[in-house]
């Protein structure tokens, strides 16, 4: 994989893209979904949590977008994604008690990046 584009969550990849246009994140929802509940199958999780969310008239799927993203077997498959304010509705959804840590995660994750807008010379090489 390549790790230019993986953030580390208690040491479990989460896998990111950095919209340049738009200017936030977008984090891959089954990873989210992964770490947050320690399921032995995080993408038949997110399915049926997606399918809830869907019934409940939840339109934070609706928010959620694909992108091809490098998968565990190195190919480029299309993933869903969301940026910062879906993931932590996302996590609301979830009942974990990493939620609280996570979202933590995720302000260092934009304060890092806040910090190479600032001084562009700690800015690592984006694609």
């Amino acid at each position: 994989m390549n790790d230019k584009n993986i953030k580390l969550f208690e040491n479990k990849r989460i896998r990111t893209a950095w919209n340049e246009e738009k200017q936030e994140w977008y984090f891959s929802v089954v990873d989210v979904v992964g770490v947050l509940t320690n399921s032995v199958n995080p993408t038949a999780y997110w399915r049926k949590l997606k399918q809830r969310l869907k019934e409940e008239g939840n339109e934070t799927v609706t928010n959620c977008h694909s992108l091809k993203m490098i998968a565990p077997d190195g190919k480029m498959r299309l993933t869903d994604v969301a940026d910062t304010k879906g993931i932590l509705r996302i996590i609301q959804s979830i009942p974990s008690p990493k939620a609280e840590p996570f979202k933590i995660w995720l302000a260092k994750v934009g304060a890092e990046r806040i910090n190479e807008i600032i001084d562009p010379e700690v800015r690592p090489d984006r694609e």
